[in-house]
Protein backbone atom coordinates (compact mmCIF):
# COMPACT_ATOMS: atom_id res chain seq x y z
CA UNK A 1 0.00 0.00 0.00
CA UNK A 2 1.42 3.63 -1.07
CA UNK A 3 1.93 6.23 2.13
CA UNK A 4 -0.05 8.83 3.33
CA UNK A 5 0.78 12.34 3.69
CA UNK A 6 -1.82 14.99 4.76
CA UNK A 7 -1.35 18.50 3.92
CA UNK A 8 -1.94 21.34 6.41
CA UNK A 9 -2.60 24.67 4.99
CA UNK A 10 -3.76 27.75 7.35
CA UNK A 11 -5.45 29.96 5.68
CA UNK A 12 -6.19 33.82 6.09
CA UNK A 13 -7.04 36.03 2.84
CA UNK A 14 -6.23 33.87 0.46
CA UNK A 15 -9.32 33.30 -1.84
CA UNK A 16 -7.24 34.10 -4.79
CA UNK A 17 -4.31 31.98 -4.26
CA UNK A 18 -5.37 29.20 -2.09
CA UNK A 19 -6.73 27.36 -5.52
CA UNK A 20 -3.46 27.91 -7.15
CA UNK A 21 -1.74 26.33 -4.37
CA UNK A 22 -4.00 23.35 -4.29
CA UNK A 23 -3.33 22.92 -8.15
CA UNK A 24 0.67 23.12 -7.48
CA UNK A 25 0.28 20.27 -4.52
CA UNK A 26 -1.93 18.43 -6.61
CA UNK A 27 0.86 18.38 -9.94
CA UNK A 28 3.71 17.53 -7.41
CA UNK A 29 1.93 14.73 -6.01
CA UNK A 30 1.49 13.22 -9.72
CA UNK A 31 5.00 13.40 -9.82
CA UNK A 32 5.51 11.39 -6.52
CA UNK A 33 3.08 7.55 -6.89
CA UNK A 34 4.70 6.23 -3.75
CA UNK A 35 1.93 8.63 -2.14
CA UNK A 36 -1.64 8.98 -1.60
CA UNK A 37 -2.57 12.64 0.11
CA UNK A 38 -5.36 14.40 1.70
CA UNK A 39 -5.48 18.03 1.94
CA UNK A 40 -6.66 20.12 4.85
CA UNK A 41 -7.34 23.69 4.28
CA UNK A 42 -8.53 25.57 7.71
CA UNK A 43 -9.55 28.89 7.04
CA UNK A 44 -8.37 31.06 10.15
CA UNK A 45 -12.27 33.56 10.15
CA UNK A 46 -10.71 35.47 6.65
CA UNK A 47 -12.42 38.28 6.33
CA UNK A 48 -12.29 37.74 2.56
CA UNK A 49 -14.38 35.04 1.15
CA UNK A 50 -11.80 32.05 1.73
CA UNK A 51 -13.74 29.55 3.13
CA UNK A 52 -16.64 30.11 0.19
CA UNK A 53 -13.67 29.21 -2.13
CA UNK A 54 -12.68 26.39 0.03
CA UNK A 55 -16.31 25.06 0.25
CA UNK A 56 -16.30 24.86 -3.90
CA UNK A 57 -12.97 23.41 -3.77
CA UNK A 58 -14.28 20.61 -1.36
CA UNK A 59 -17.54 20.20 -3.69
CA UNK A 60 -14.98 19.32 -6.57
CA UNK A 61 -13.34 15.83 -4.53
CA UNK A 62 -13.86 14.38 -1.43
CA UNK A 63 -9.81 13.90 -0.42
CA UNK A 64 -10.38 17.72 0.80
CA UNK A 65 -11.30 19.02 4.62
CA UNK A 66 -11.91 22.42 4.85
CA UNK A 67 -11.95 24.01 8.38
CA UNK A 68 -13.59 26.80 9.35
CA UNK A 69 -12.76 28.64 12.75
CA UNK A 70 -15.12 30.44 14.80
CA UNK A 71 -12.80 33.38 15.08
CA UNK A 72 -9.01 34.51 14.19
CA UNK A 73 -7.37 32.09 16.45
CA UNK A 74 -4.03 32.91 14.60
CA UNK A 75 -1.72 30.34 12.40
CA UNK A 76 -0.24 28.36 14.90
CA UNK A 77 -3.61 27.59 16.65
CA UNK A 78 -4.94 27.29 12.64
CA UNK A 79 -1.84 24.38 12.25
CA UNK A 80 -3.20 22.65 14.69
CA UNK A 81 -6.99 22.70 14.23
CA UNK A 82 -5.24 21.06 11.04
CA UNK A 83 -2.93 18.66 12.52
CA UNK A 84 -6.38 16.93 14.42
CA UNK A 85 -8.05 15.94 10.87
CA UNK A 86 -4.78 14.77 9.60
CA UNK A 87 -4.28 10.92 9.11
CA UNK A 88 -1.22 10.78 7.18
CA UNK A 89 1.89 8.93 8.19
CA UNK A 90 3.71 12.01 7.31
CA UNK A 91 2.41 15.76 7.64
CA UNK A 92 3.35 18.46 5.30
CA UNK A 93 2.35 22.33 6.55
CA UNK A 94 2.66 24.53 4.62
CA UNK A 95 1.51 28.20 3.75
CA UNK A 96 -1.26 29.78 1.40
CA UNK A 97 0.04 32.27 -0.06
CA UNK A 98 1.83 30.58 -2.56
CA UNK A 99 5.62 31.44 -1.29
CA UNK A 100 6.28 28.45 0.40
CA UNK A 101 6.75 25.81 -3.01
CA UNK A 102 4.32 23.42 -3.02
CA UNK A 103 5.48 21.84 -5.93
CA UNK A 104 8.91 21.14 -4.63
CA UNK A 105 7.52 19.04 -1.77
CA UNK A 106 8.99 15.89 -2.94
CA UNK A 107 12.31 16.86 -1.32
CA UNK A 108 10.85 17.17 2.00
CA UNK A 109 9.69 13.53 1.85
CA UNK A 110 12.91 12.27 0.18
CA UNK A 111 14.66 13.73 3.31
CA UNK A 112 11.96 12.15 5.80
CA UNK A 113 12.23 9.22 3.93
CA UNK A 114 16.15 9.39 5.31
CA UNK A 115 15.34 8.57 8.76
CA UNK A 116 14.74 12.20 9.82
CA UNK A 117 11.62 12.67 12.13
CA UNK A 118 11.07 16.47 10.91
CA UNK A 119 12.70 18.32 7.66
CA UNK A 120 12.12 22.66 7.54
CA UNK A 121 12.49 24.27 4.19
CA UNK A 122 15.39 26.39 3.87
CA UNK A 123 15.05 29.37 2.40
CA UNK A 124 18.45 30.65 0.63
CA UNK A 125 16.63 33.77 -0.60
CA UNK A 126 13.28 35.01 1.22
CA UNK A 127 11.10 37.28 -0.47
CA UNK A 128 9.17 38.66 2.43
CA UNK A 129 9.51 42.33 3.02
CA UNK A 130 12.21 43.85 5.44
CA UNK A 131 9.63 44.06 8.08
CA UNK A 132 8.90 40.13 8.19
CA UNK A 133 12.54 39.29 7.53
CA UNK A 134 13.33 41.35 10.39
CA UNK A 135 11.24 39.48 12.78
CA UNK A 136 11.91 36.34 11.62
CA UNK A 137 15.56 36.97 12.63
CA UNK A 138 14.36 38.11 16.03
CA UNK A 139 12.09 34.68 16.07
CA UNK A 140 15.44 33.16 15.30
CA UNK A 141 17.18 34.07 18.53
CA UNK A 142 14.76 33.64 20.78
CA UNK A 143 14.22 30.14 19.79
CA UNK A 144 17.99 30.09 19.75
CA UNK A 145 18.49 31.45 23.52
CA UNK A 146 15.41 30.49 24.79
CA UNK A 147 14.07 27.21 23.49
CA UNK A 148 17.80 25.50 22.67
CA UNK A 149 17.63 25.52 18.77
CA UNK A 150 21.16 24.48 17.12
CA UNK A 151 22.70 27.23 15.64
CA UNK A 152 22.69 25.66 12.15
CA UNK A 153 19.26 24.70 12.05
CA UNK A 154 16.72 27.03 9.80
CA UNK A 155 13.10 27.01 11.07
CA UNK A 156 10.26 27.67 8.70
CA UNK A 157 6.31 27.32 8.32
CA UNK A 158 7.12 24.84 5.38
CA UNK A 159 7.77 21.37 7.06
CA UNK A 160 7.36 18.05 6.98
CA UNK A 161 6.74 15.63 10.07
CA UNK A 162 6.46 12.01 11.19
CA UNK A 163 3.17 10.68 12.17
CA UNK A 164 4.29 10.35 16.10
CA UNK A 165 5.83 13.99 16.26
CA UNK A 166 1.99 15.07 15.39
CA UNK A 167 0.56 13.02 18.03
CA UNK A 168 3.08 14.67 20.72
CA UNK A 169 2.31 17.93 19.48
CA UNK A 170 -1.58 17.38 19.72
CA UNK A 171 -1.09 16.15 23.47
CA UNK A 172 -0.84 19.78 23.88
CA UNK A 173 -4.32 20.98 24.56
CA UNK A 174 -2.97 24.89 26.21
CA UNK A 175 -4.40 27.70 24.89
CA UNK A 176 -1.32 29.74 23.49
CA UNK A 177 0.29 26.81 20.87
CA UNK A 178 3.84 27.29 19.09
CA UNK A 179 4.01 24.40 17.09
CA UNK A 180 7.95 25.25 16.54
CA UNK A 181 8.45 24.79 20.04
CA UNK A 182 6.31 21.63 19.84
CA UNK A 183 8.38 20.18 17.95
CA UNK A 184 12.04 21.19 19.63
CA UNK A 185 10.69 19.92 22.50
CA UNK A 186 9.64 16.13 21.07
CA UNK A 187 13.03 15.62 18.36
CA UNK A 188 16.01 16.95 17.69
CA UNK A 189 16.48 14.32 14.90
CA UNK A 190 15.55 17.35 12.90
CA UNK A 191 17.13 18.35 9.04
CA UNK A 192 16.66 21.33 6.33
CA UNK A 193 16.59 20.86 2.80
CA UNK A 194 16.87 23.73 0.60
CA UNK A 195 13.86 25.27 -1.68
CA UNK A 196 13.11 28.41 -3.73
CA UNK A 197 11.10 31.37 -1.71
CA UNK A 198 8.79 33.14 -4.17
CA UNK A 199 7.34 36.37 -4.52
CA UNK A 200 4.20 37.02 -3.22
CA UNK A 201 1.56 37.31 -6.09
CA UNK A 202 -1.36 38.35 -4.11
CA UNK A 203 -2.22 40.83 -1.10
CA UNK A 204 0.19 41.22 2.12
CA UNK A 205 1.60 39.10 5.31
CA UNK A 206 -1.21 38.62 8.04
CA UNK A 207 1.23 39.29 10.66
CA UNK A 208 1.26 42.88 12.21
CA UNK A 209 3.77 43.80 14.64
CA UNK A 210 1.79 43.05 17.60
CA UNK A 211 1.06 39.40 16.20
CA UNK A 212 4.87 38.91 15.84
CA UNK A 213 5.17 40.06 19.62
CA UNK A 214 2.13 37.48 20.86
CA UNK A 215 4.23 34.99 18.89
CA UNK A 216 7.66 35.79 20.60
CA UNK A 217 5.60 35.82 23.76
CA UNK A 218 4.03 32.51 23.01
CA UNK A 219 7.32 31.04 22.01
CA UNK A 220 9.26 31.57 25.72
CA UNK A 221 6.43 31.73 28.19
CA UNK A 222 4.85 28.41 26.94
CA UNK A 223 8.19 26.78 26.86
CA UNK A 224 11.32 28.45 28.64
CA UNK A 225 11.63 29.83 32.12
CA UNK A 226 14.90 31.10 31.16
CA UNK A 227 13.07 34.98 30.88
CA UNK A 228 12.60 33.71 35.11
CA UNK A 229 16.23 33.06 35.89
CA UNK A 230 17.72 36.21 34.10
CA UNK A 231 15.14 38.33 35.64
CA UNK A 232 16.80 36.40 39.31
CA UNK A 233 19.94 36.88 38.07
CA UNK A 234 19.52 40.87 37.03
CA UNK A 235 17.78 40.95 40.63
CA UNK A 236 20.92 39.91 42.26
CA UNK A 237 23.29 42.07 40.06
CA UNK A 238 21.19 44.76 40.81
CA UNK A 239 20.93 44.33 44.11
CA UNK A 240 25.17 43.41 44.96
CA UNK A 241 25.61 46.81 42.31
CA UNK A 242 23.58 48.67 44.92
CA UNK A 243 25.27 47.39 48.02
CA UNK A 244 29.20 48.02 46.66
CA UNK A 245 28.29 51.38 45.81
CA UNK A 246 26.56 52.21 49.64
CA UNK A 247 30.18 50.90 50.75
CA UNK A 248 31.38 53.10 47.87
CA UNK A 249 29.34 56.37 49.50
CA UNK A 250 30.25 55.21 53.40
CA UNK A 251 33.63 55.32 52.59
CA UNK A 252 33.95 58.05 50.74
CA UNK A 253 32.10 60.31 53.41
CA UNK A 254 34.82 59.11 55.68
CA UNK A 255 37.96 60.00 53.58
CA UNK A 256 36.07 63.51 52.37
CA UNK A 257 33.79 64.76 54.72
CA UNK A 258 32.45 67.71 52.93
CA UNK A 259 32.01 65.92 49.28
CA UNK A 260 28.44 66.59 48.59
CA UNK A 261 25.61 63.65 48.49
CA UNK A 262 24.18 63.60 44.87
CA UNK A 263 20.97 64.03 44.30
CA UNK A 264 21.00 63.39 40.53
CA UNK A 265 22.52 60.00 41.19
CA UNK A 266 20.39 59.21 43.74
CA UNK A 267 17.06 59.73 41.58
CA UNK A 268 18.85 57.94 38.52
CA UNK A 269 19.47 54.85 41.00
CA UNK A 270 15.76 54.41 41.92
CA UNK A 271 14.09 55.71 38.11
CA UNK A 272 17.18 52.52 36.79
CA UNK A 273 15.81 49.59 40.00
CA UNK A 274 12.53 50.95 39.33
CA UNK A 275 12.26 50.52 36.01
CA UNK A 276 13.85 46.81 36.28
CA UNK A 277 11.29 45.77 39.38
CA UNK A 278 8.34 46.92 37.04
CA UNK A 279 10.06 44.97 33.87
CA UNK A 280 10.07 41.43 36.13
CA UNK A 281 6.56 41.61 37.65
CA UNK A 282 5.42 42.61 34.46
CA UNK A 283 7.09 39.23 33.15
CA UNK A 284 5.89 37.32 36.31
CA UNK A 285 2.36 38.78 35.39
CA UNK A 286 2.48 37.25 31.87
CA UNK A 287 3.30 34.01 33.13
CA UNK A 288 0.74 33.85 35.39
CA UNK A 289 -1.76 35.58 33.27
CA UNK A 290 -1.00 32.38 30.80
CA UNK A 291 -1.30 30.00 33.62
CA UNK A 292 -5.06 31.54 35.10
CA UNK A 293 -5.86 31.54 31.34
CA UNK A 294 -5.02 27.68 31.07
CA UNK A 295 -6.90 26.97 34.23
CA UNK A 296 -10.12 28.19 32.78
CA UNK A 297 -9.81 26.17 29.99
CA UNK A 298 -9.41 28.41 27.46
CA UNK A 299 -9.58 26.98 23.71
CA UNK A 300 -6.93 26.46 21.53
CA UNK A 301 -9.81 27.01 18.63
CA UNK A 302 -13.34 26.63 17.80
CA UNK A 303 -14.44 25.21 14.69
CA UNK A 304 -17.47 26.67 13.25
CA UNK A 305 -17.78 24.39 10.61
CA UNK A 306 -16.57 21.46 9.08
CA UNK A 307 -16.62 19.99 4.92
CA UNK A 308 -15.97 16.82 3.83
CA UNK A 309 -14.68 15.51 7.13
CA UNK A 310 -16.92 12.06 7.04
CA UNK A 311 -16.43 11.86 3.33
CA UNK A 312 -12.71 11.75 3.40
CA UNK A 313 -12.47 9.54 6.42
CA UNK A 314 -14.45 6.76 4.73
CA UNK A 315 -12.44 6.83 1.23
CA UNK A 316 -9.05 7.09 3.70
CA UNK A 317 -10.90 3.43 5.70
CA UNK A 318 -11.72 1.53 2.40
CA UNK A 319 -8.49 2.13 0.87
Amino acid sequence: MNKFVSFVIPCYRSAKMIGKVVAQLDAAMKQIPDYRYEIILVNDCSPDDTFEVIRRLCKQRTDLCGVNLARNFGQHAALMAGLGYAHGEVVVCLDDDGQTPADEVGKLLSKIEEGYDVVYAKYAHKQHSGFRNFGSRINELMTRVMLGKPKELYLSSYFAARRFVVDEILRYTNPYPYVIGLVLRTTKNIANVEVAHRERESGVSGYTFGKLLGLWFNGFTAFSIKPLRVATAMGCMTACAGFLYGIYTVIKKLVIPDVPIGFSALMAALVFIGGMIMLMLGLIGEYIGRIYISLNNSPQYVIRECINEQSYRNDIGSE
